[in-house]
Parts: structure tokens; C-alpha cells; sequence
């Protein structure tokens, strides 16, 4: 007996040409969808990694901007104390110095009034210190008066000091009498037996300009008198001896 196969089974389905084409589509659409997505994947990982160096970066130079800050700082406070001191140490230096011409000036006179070689002599006008006062036109003046004639003996009397200078273009001169509104008229007394410093002051008037300082002295006796003319400029810058009667 032959053998003969059943008929094949037949599947009847309808052809739509564009059902076809619609899975292309979205097909393609899927694959374009993922590749932007990569893309913007890409795109925001660049972005941050490079957020990320540009923030290292900032916080390296902010940092090293604080460093320098504060060197700088520091450097300018250590030139400050250095300044400071500098400025200290030449005051000090400027006071020795006027100390060292004070004790020169003090050990000159000394030497002049004690020294064996020094002529013997009556009253004389030794030196005379100027300084101006806080009032306009107010000076204050120091007066020293020695005498070694005779040792311990007392020389006694009364001293005047003048000022000659320029008065609206004039020469002039201011007496005692014209000085001394608040002195004795007569004069400073004094009364030493080696040296003295007589102290006064003077108040000159407006617009005069003064040149010289004249000083004399009277003690009478065999003591006599004496007179002296000191240079105004001189006497402003001659350092005051230290305050005696002897």
C-alpha cells in the first residue's frame, strides 16, 4: 500500500504593505531616541567633569591667593615694627646727642670756671639760653654769672638784658624797662660766690624781629660790672647748663 501524505496547511493572512513600513519607522525612531540619549549622556558627563576641575582648580588658586594674603600681611606688619623701631632708636639717638652737648657744654663751663690756667677775674656774663614759650612772641631766657676773683666771696648786685633787632625796617632797641611788665624794674637780683643762673622772660612786640641780646651786670665793689652781647640765633641753640647758685 503507498503511502500518501496529508495535504499541507494552508494559512491564509492578509497582506498590509504599510504595517510593515510603520515597524521600520519605529524601529528606527528607537535607535535615533537612544543614540541622542548617549550623546546627552556624554555632553553632561564633559560638563561635569569639567565643573569638577574648574572647582579644584578655583579651590587651588583660592587657596593659594589666602597664602599669599597672608605673607603678605605678615611682611607688612614686620616692616611696620621694623619702621616703628628705626624711628624709636633715632629719637633715642637724637636725645643722647643733646645729652652728650648738654654734659659738653656743662663740663666746658666748669672746666673755664675751676681751671688753674683760668684768669683770675670779677663778675662776668658767662652765657645766656633761650627757648620759646608757649605764648606767641614769649621767650624765656637763662643768665649765667661767674666770678673768681676772690674765692668765697659774695658778688651781689642786679642784671638787665636789652634786645636789639628790626622795627618796621628800623633798627631798635627794647630796653629792660620796656621788658620787664612783670619783673622787677631794678633788675634780677642775684647773690653767688662762684656762679648763678638768673631765669626771666621777655615778651617781644609784634613785627619785631629780634638780632641781639645784650646782658650786663652790676656788683659793685671790687666785683664791678659786666656786659655782654650774645647772638639771638646763638643764644636759641646754646644748651642750658643745669640749674646752680654757688
Amino acid at each position: 500500500m503507498v503511502y500518501v501524505p496529508p495535504p499541507p496547511l494552508l494559512v491564509v493572512r492578509s497582506h498590509d504593505p504599510a504595517q510593515r513600513w510603520r515597524a521600520l519607522a519605529f524601529a528606527l525612531l528607537a535607535w535615533l531616541v537612544s543614540v541622542a540619549l548617549a550623546a546627552a549622556a556624554l555632553v553632561m558627563l564633559r560638563d561635569h567633569l569639567a565643573a569638577a576641575g574648574d572647582a579644584a582648580a578655583g579651590a587651588k588658586v583660592s587657596r593659594e591667593t589666602t597664602n599669599l594674603l597672608q605673607r603678605v600681611a605678615v611682611l607688612e606688619r614686620s616692616e611696620q615694627v621694623a619702621h616703628a623701631a628705626n624711628a624709636d632708636l633715632q629719637q633715642a639717638l637724637r636725645d643722647r646727642q643733646e645729652q652728650i652737648s648738654a654734659l659738653r657744654a656743662d663740663l666746658g663751663f666748669y672746666s673755664r670756671l675751676t681751671g688753674s690756667s683760668t684768669r683770675r677775674e670779677g663778675l662776668a656774663v658767662q652765657a645766656v639760653h633761650l627757648a620759646a614759650a608757649a605764648q606767641a612772641r614769649v621767650y624765656n631766657f637763662t643768665i649765667t654769672l661767674t666770678q673768681n676773683l676772690r674765692a668765697g666771696q659774695l658778688a651781689s648786685g642786679r642784671a638787665r638784658v636789652g634786645i636789639v633787632g628790626i622795627q618796621a625796617g628800623k633798627l631798635a632797641t627794647l630796653a629792660w624797662n620796656e621788658l620787664a611788665s612783670d619783673q622787677d624794674r631794678e633788675g634780677l637780683a642775684f647773690s653767688f660766690k662762684y656762679f648763678q643762673q638768673l631765669k626771666g622772660a621777655v615778651m617781644l612786640p609784634e613785627g619785631f624781629m629780634p638780632n641781639r641780646i645784650h646782658v650786663e651786670a652790676d656788683a659793685g665793689g671790687d666785683m664791678g660790672r659786666a656786659e655782654q652781647d650774645f647772638a639771638w640765633s646763638d643764644a636759641m641753640t646754646t644748651p642750658e647748663v643745669t640749674d646752680v647758685q654757688q
